[in-house]
């Protein structure tokens, strides 16, 4: 059993203040609008669409693909007792019928795109589901709310940048989409606590008494706790000028091996826990950075954030990209739709083992 980690000090591991909760005139903002939330039962989804619960907007509506997940949203939302008009919906943000469906029946004028595929080594072995799911999936979603006069803000990822999995360069590829449609893209580090992360992977290994598992003593990340994932969305929100790209303001990275001592020492005082490094898996970095050195970086009019300013693809290049990587989605070819990728983020470095896939098969990757 996965000790709770909901009671975590993080911010003692962490060493530096909690960021900047939203200003009261973002969460007004929020009150008087229709919302929607795509991957509403996933870890950020879920904690996203409490919050909201508690402001209360004009209504809320809660998009998820899988039905576990969903079932335990509308479960912890009625034990929650949440009193905002809520709608539960099971299905795909690449549906765009059901999109459009949404936006008709519900009227949403924010949408908080949250839902993704996201596990690197997964995505590395599944790459034609990541691009169907987080491009695809996303340029659906941003067609039908801007054709709705609705604006999306896209949790995005430190993974984005210079990528070196399929799921960051599919990551980079979705904010290309939103920018250009308009709306507005906040990139994050490492969530603390959130399902499947770094952190529960730890507290199960430390509560099965076996080694904690750190892939490289080098790895080192941007952390950031959930509630304040959620007050980064809720802040960006707030961002009225369209096509920004936002990204938290975090003084350093930490070593992911200082992680697995800290929950170590917090939930097994009484022995010794080993750590065994096990190598980088495919799509991992050293490091991750939440811009490039190519990027202006600018203040932002809200606190605790910056503003990116980073090259994009005309919205004709984006718009004729994208059509010839659905083909090459369509027609299950791994290695035009590997070359289309590299298109669209010319600074994307396939892994071995995405290269090797692409390798069975079609024509040659471009290297």
């Amino acid at each position: 059993m996965i000790p709770s980690l909901s009671n975590f000090d993080w911010h003692s591991f962490l060493a530096r203040p909690r960021l900047p909760s939203p200003a009261p005139e973002a969460l007004d903002l929020l009150r008087r609008q229709p919302i929607l939330i795509t991957g509403a039962g996933g870890s950020i989804g879920s904690a996203l669409a409490m919050r909201l619960g508690e402001l209360r907007p004009t209504k809320l509506v809660l998009l998820e693909a899988a039905e576990s997940n969903l079932y335990a949203l509308e479960r912890d939302w009625t034990a929650a007792s949440a009193s905002c008009a809520t709608t539960f919906i099971l299905g795909s943000v690449a549906d765009e019928g059901l999109l459009d469906e949404i936006f008709a029946l519900h009227g949403p004028r924010i949408v908080f795109h949250a839902a993704a595929f996201k596990h690197v080594p997964l995505m590395e072995e599944q790459p034609l589901a990541a691009i169907a799911n987080n491009i695809f999936g996303t340029e659906a979603l941003a067609r039908v709310a801007t054709a709705h006069g609705a604006r999306v803000v896209l949790l995005s990822t430190d993974k984005a940048v210079a990528p070196i999995s399929v799921m960051g360069a599919t990551k980079r590829v979705a904010e290309q989409i939103v920018l250009s449609s308009g709306g507005t893209v906040l990139r994050l580090g490492n969530v603390l606590a959130s399902r499947d992360s770094v952190a529960e992977i730890f507290a199960r290994q430390i509560a099965e008494r076996g080694p904690v598992t750190v892939t490289d003593p080098a790895a080192r990340r941007y952390f950031l706790t959930l509630a304040e994932a959620v007050d980064l969305l809720l802040t960006a929100a707030a961002h009225s000028a369209p096509g920004a790209l936002l990204a938290p303001v975090l003084p350093a990275t930490h070593f992911v091996a200082d992680l697995a001592r800290f929950m170590a020492r917090e939930l097994c005082p009484e022995r010794e826990v080993a750590i065994e490094f096990t190598g980088p898996r495919a799509g991992d970095k050293e490091t991750e950075a939440l811009w490039s050195a190519k990027d202006q970086i600018d203040a932002a009019s809200l606190d605790g954030m910056v503003l990116v300013h980073a090259a994009l693809p005309t919205e004709g290049q984006l718009s004729s990209r994208l059509a010839i990587l659905r083909i090459a989605l369509l027609a299950r070819d791994l290695r035009d739709a590997l070359t289309h990728l590299r298109a669209l983020v010319p600074d994307y470095t396939p892994s071995p083992t995405v290269l090797a896939l692409a390798a069975q098969g079609g024509p040659r990757v471009c290297l």
